[in-house]
């Protein structure tokens, strides 16, 4: 059976809704997946315009029994904001809403099992703010929602190379007193089992240091003795393939050589550095710790090209492509 994957088109003013129409013209997305659209057809629409695609759209009244069937792609229709109050390269309240109400509706599909995984295209956290997002960002939302009470952090991945977070969306001032050996081994665990429902069977992990040069033996710093060395020592005694704390100016070269598949991170900018320089249009993240597949390109809403045409689907489709892969894997770990 192919994976039931729902689309839905994120910021109308950004470049979402012009990916979702690259995307749907790509050469073998249909026969990957059955694709579930779900957002406001005049949104879906205008992406179309945009990207000079032409979809026909299979507006769907309910989703009882089975609704791949059809042949066109399959609309599940919303009305989540007027014509007139989408505002290319704009962040908006009613932009915002948007992105909430569809992304609420498609976390409810995944939950009762009418889609097997979500992909979304690129959310502007400023306007989800405006329409009272209440979280640091779109996963806690999501975790909230679900009632995920276990570790949750954003994984990157690009090229085969996956990254965790011990810390994200905080102060860098406030990094070194939020690592503990209790969050490093949860991103241990939690990259761990996300590479294995992504068909690795046992997935090489490094453990990235805070302080430049590992800490240089205490000189620069005593968290990879203290803390980071220690958690380390412990996963590895858990019979995981890991090592670490690896100076982070180094240990991506081990990634790109491909000694390892993943890297541990201490803080955002550590991994999402590294992972942007080697293919921005490429770059995928993936909602870690929740129940289901939910994917998204790792890049923004591109106001500055956004209407213009110009969007590059690369990772839209990688988001696309990881989410089948997790499907399928999903139930071996």
């Amino acid at each position: 059976m192919k994976p039931r994957i729902g689309l839905i088109p994120g910021d109308p003013n950004g470049i979402g809704p012009e990916l979702i129409a690259r995307l749907l013209a790509q050469d073998g997305v249909k026969q990957a997946a059955d694709i579930l659209l779900i957002g406001d057809r005049h949104i879906f629409e205008r992406g179309q315009t945009i990207a000079g695609e032409t979809h026909d759209l299979h507006q769907l009244d309910a989703l009882e029994g089975d609704w791949t069937t059809t042949d066109d792609w399959a609309l599940h229709a919303t009305n989540t904001i007027a014509i007139e109050d989408v505002e290319l390269a704009k962040a908006s309240k009613a932009a915002g809403t948007s992105v909430l109400r569809t992304l609420d509706l498609a976390l409810d599909m995944a939950r009762d099992n009418i889609i097997d995984a979500v992909v979304f295209a690129p959310f502007n956290k400023a306007a989800m703010h405006l329409a009272g997002l209440g979280h640091s960002d779109e996963l806690h939302y999501i975790a909230e929602r679900l009632g995920v009470t276990g570790y949750i952090s954003e994984l990157n991945t690009l090229n085969g190379i996956w990254t965790s977070r011990v810390t994200s969306h905080i102060a860098l001032r406030d990094v070194a007193d939020a690592i503990n050996e209790q969050r490093i081994c949860a991103a241990v665990n939690l990259i761990d089992s996300t590479l294995k429902r992504s068909g690795i069977k046992r997935p090489r992990l490094s453990v990235a240091a805070l302080n430049p040069h590992a800490g240089d033996g205490g000189n620069f710093g005593m968290e990879e003795i203290e803390i980071i060395e220690p958690a380390v020592k412990k996963m590895a005694g858990k019979q995981l393939c890991i090592d670490g704390p690896w100076p982070s100016d180094t240990v991506f070269l081990k990634a790109v050589a491909g000694e390892i598949d993943g890297v541990i991170t201490m803080y955002h900018d550590q991994g999402q550095i590294a992972l942007k320089l080697l293919g921005f249009d490429r770059g995928v993240t993936v909602q870690g710790g929740i129940p289901f597949p939910v994917t998204t390109p790792a890049h923004g809403t591109a106001f500055d090209i956004a209407g213009m045409g110009k969007a590059d689907v690369g990772a839209t489709r990688a988001a696309f492509d990881i989410a089948c892969n997790m499907v399928s894997h999903w139930g071996r770990v």
